[in-house]
């Protein structure tokens, strides 16, 4: 990334706060309820309560993502795909972290919209002419909002994106100004800064160790503060978190201040509330108000909630701009089947993928349809990203041992976290029955897939076979000039996956020599390598033999769109204008004109041969790995090809030839 985005600037610090903290920012309209929920109010839950949150986004915030694993960017750019292009290299296992946070980060990002814009929107219940409102009321209005935002994806956030910021600088304002409010008159909250209260509440609370699954929700945003981290550099994230921690734990202390004005009571969601076996052991509970909306004044309440869903909305534009880019770089890194990419604005890293946003949009709803309440939801929320924080905790440690960190660091920090994450898990695994089966369900899906697709490539890579291109110029050379054969094109380019310049696979020459032969004035090999800077686009040429065989290699990182047709051409323009290449028309009355000459591309498709003997497992990947292949982007639209001068070619693929075929040779009685 430019140093310019390392610098610390107004213009940063505001594009941080309306893209990065979109989600750990909205989390005070859910935490609290959750820890409250079911539980009656005292001094040890509440003071607890604050303590967890205070060192969860102190310890797992700050300390792990803010100081620590921003340290490890891929030229400017975060993630847990750009942490794995890192580490890839030392050991072939990482593939599988990866494969599991991106998964759980996508997941993530289904059901973070739905909570945050619900809990907004269930705050018009605390006004008191819209205490009638209904649940469905509410989820059809949620189910509004989910419409609008995934349809104006298409047309990219340039122009509301600059409102993103100062929106988001209103609601931490409102946060910390209602949080302080509060706090007059209850300064015996702060106590609650003491890590005593939090270990005090998880050994001698009622089942306080599993409070910790609702004082999760707090740094749930923690890793986008990493995947975003391109957007506005890593200083410019590191000086406003001061910022945005100080706004939270002022609301978290406020909204703890007023919960202690209702010592004694025991507040329960609509779920609970409907439990025949909850409310015969608790007949005074009470029904949940949120206590984010309570401790505002009556005549703020209205404006609070416009803010508060603007916040949310905001919040889930950028996890859906996220699960865009995360998706974007897992098809660059073969952990996704190819699909259709769009860049509606000519902003850097801005991108539109219309598969992944329908997937996402009918995710958000099923989940507002099938939970209905934020309550409900918040059973469901916070079990998939604890998965891609161990991970991210695995990539990072590796990464510390390629930059030669001392050995017992590297355990402290695995000791530390494993510790608290896996705590989190454990604690997180009790909501499994009450919605958390949906989100593992959905994660596991996810996973599926890239593992499918990532093992199917390790699969058929023991089929593709190279020879040695240096054997086969003369025949090249003599096709290219025997008459007898119908020419095939001017200029015809073979997509290669040889990553040595010196090879070439055999189904190539295979296609040039025996298929059906292809004579053509120059052969080109094309050779596309994914590598690990994020923005590299850069090209090398090997001429071969002059005019008729050349090589072209594209290095192109993670995050860049191989758009080889433009690409290609530029290669061209710029070795015509060396005199490195001839490209006029070898047909005589082109040539007397000087006429280009013609283009074609070809592409190997391959599908499954029945001559194959593979494993149940095996065979089954195989089988899932052609299914997705049907439903995703062809190779020619993938490498972003003109189909008008493409050629697509089927190849059988066997890569568990049959051994033994018992077939006996039978003769007739008159032989």
């Amino acid at each position: 990334m430019s140093k310019q985005l390392n610098k610390v600037t107004a213009a940063g610090l505001l594009i941080a706060l309306g893209i990065i903290y979109g989600d750990i920012g909205t989390s005070p309209l859910y935490v609290f309820s959750a820890i409250i929920n079911g539980r009656v109010i005292s001094d040890e839950l509440i003071l607890g309560g604050i303590s967890c949150i205070i060192w969860t986004l102190t310890l797992q915030t700050t300390l792990k993502y803010v100081v620590l694993t921003l340290r490890a960017d891929n030229r400017g750019e975060g993630g847990i795909f750009s942490l794995y292009t890192l580490v890839r290299r030392r050991r072939k296992w990482l593939v599988a972290p990866a494969i599991i946070g991106g998964a759980a980060l996508l997941a993530d990002g289904m059901i973070t919209p739905p909570i945050s814009v619900t809990s907004s929107i269930e705050g018009l219940k605390q006004i008191h002419r819209f205490a009638d409102i209904t649940e469905m009321q509410i989820v059809s209005i949620v189910l509004g909002i989910m419409v609008l935002l995934f349809f104006m994806q298409q047309f990219g956030t340039v122009s509301i994106g600059r409102m993103f910021g100062p929106i988001m600088m209103i609601w931490f304002s409102m946060l910390a100004i209602l949080g302080l409010i509060n706090l007059f008159g209850n300064w015996h909250v702060l106590n609650a800064f003491s890590p005593h209260y939090a270990i005090n509440l998880l050994v001698n609370h009622p089942k306080g160790f599993w409070i910790l699954g609702a004082v999760f929700l707090c740094t749930t945003g923690a890793e986008a503060l990493y995947s975003d981290m391109g957007h506005c550099g890593k200083n410019n994230i590191r000086a406003s978190w001061v910022v945005v921690k100080i706004c939270l734990i002022l609301n978290y202390l406020g909204q703890g201040a007023y919960l202690l004005g209702h010592q004694g009571k025991l507040f329960a969601n609509e779920s609970l509330m409907k439990s025949k076996i909850f409310m015969a052991a608790n007949p005074m509970a009470l029904p949940l108000e949120n206590p984010f909306f309570a401790m505002m004044p009556v005549k703020f309440l209205l404006i609070g909630i416009i803010i508060a869903t603007a916040a949310a909305i905001i919040a889930s534009q950028a996890l859906i701009s996220g699960s865009f880019t995360l998706i974007s770089e897992a098809i660059r890194l073969n952990l996704w089947p190819k699909l259709k990419i769009n860049y509606p604005t000519e902003e850097r890293g801005q991108l539109f993928i219309p598969a992944i946003n329908g997937l996402l949009f009918l995710g958000c709803c099923g989940i507002v349809l099938f939970f209905k309440n934020s309550g409900n939801m918040e059973g469901a929320y916070g079990l998939a990203i604890t998965l891609c924080m161990i991970a991210t905790s695995i990539l990072f440690a590796n990464y510390l041992v390629l930059h030669r960190v001392q050995s017992i660091w590297i355990y402290l920090y695995l000791i530390v976290y494993f510790t608290i994450e896996f705590s989190f898990l454990i604690a997180n695994l009790d909501k499994f029955a009450h919605g958390g089966y949906v989100m593992f369900i959905v994660g596991g899906m996810l996973s599926m897939v890239m593992y499918v697709w990532f093992k199917s490539r390790k699969i058929k890579n023991r089929y593709v076979e190279f020879a040695r291109l240096e054997n086969y110029l003369p025949l090249l050379q003599e096709l290219s000039n025997d008459q007898s054969i119908n020419k095939y094109a001017t200029h015809l380019v073979y997509l290669s996956s040889a990553n040595n310049p010196k090879e070439i696979e055999y189904k190539i020459i295979h296609s040039i020599l025996n298929k059906k032969p292809k004579r053509a004035d120059i052969y080109w090999f094309v050779h596309v390598d994914t590598v690990d800077n994020p923005y590299t686009c850069e090209y090398e040429v090997q001429t071969i033999i002059p005019n008729e065989v050349i090589r072209v290699e594209f290095k192109l990182g993670f995050r860049v769109q191989p758009k080889i047709n433009l690409m290609f051409r530029k290669v061209v323009e710029d070795m015509v204008s060396n005199k490195e290449v001839n490209i006029v028309s070898r047909y005589e009355s082109l040539q007397r004109n000087n006429i280009t000459g013609d283009f074609e591309f070809v592409i190997s498709e391959k599908f499954l041969s029945q001559d194959n003997e593979l494993p149940f497992w095996e065979r089954l990947v195989m089988k899932l790995y052609f299914w997705l292949k049907e439903i995703s982007l062809s190779e020619e639209r993938g490498f972003g090809l003109d189909a008008s001068n493409v050629t697509v070619e089927k190849f059988p693929l066997v890569v568990a030839p049959v051994k033994s075929l018992k077939l006996k040779r039978t003769y007739s009685e008159e032989e």
